[in-house]
């Protein structure tokens, strides 16, 4: 049976509030806990583990730049993943004529509705707003 194939979602979203406040919500496993997962742990082995709902999905860093960026790897499910990893990567951008930030969602998954996965990220995002007043 073939896997389905990965989709990119991308979207800005706009969060009233500075980068350098920003970047330790969507960096560190205790501000990624208060709007992104139920929980987030790190391992001693730099093993983020993203818990929804009670179930647990694990993540690695695989890249980032200080108040610019940060993206996860998941960790492979499936022989498809060793291949074809999926990812989210956060991204955080300003807008020098409006002096707006945006944050910048890339999630690679196969999450087949996208409209849902927009919807999602939404509540998400809603829930970073709240958490940073902005």
């Amino acid at each position: 049976m073939a896997e389905e194939p990965k989709k990119l979602f991308t979207r800005d979203f706009e969060v009233h509030a500075s980068i350098k406040m920003l970047y330790p919500y969507i960096q560190t496993a205790s501000g990624l806990a208060e709007w992104f997962a139920d929980d987030v742990r790190i391992s001693p082995e730099k093993v983020f583990t993203f818990i929804w709902d009670h179930e647990e999905r694990k993540a690695t860093m695989s890249a980032h730049r200080i108040n610019h960026f940060v993206k996860f790897q998941y960790l492979p499910e499936s022989p498809g993943d060793q291949n074809d990893p999926s990812y989210f990567e956060l991204r955080l951008e300003l807008n020098e004529l409006t002096q707006t930030t945006f944050l910048r969602v890339v999630d690679y998954s196969d999450f087949d509705d996208q409209e849902e996965l927009a919807d999602l990220w939404e509540g998400l995002l809603e829930n970073l707003r709240k958490v940073v007043g902005g």
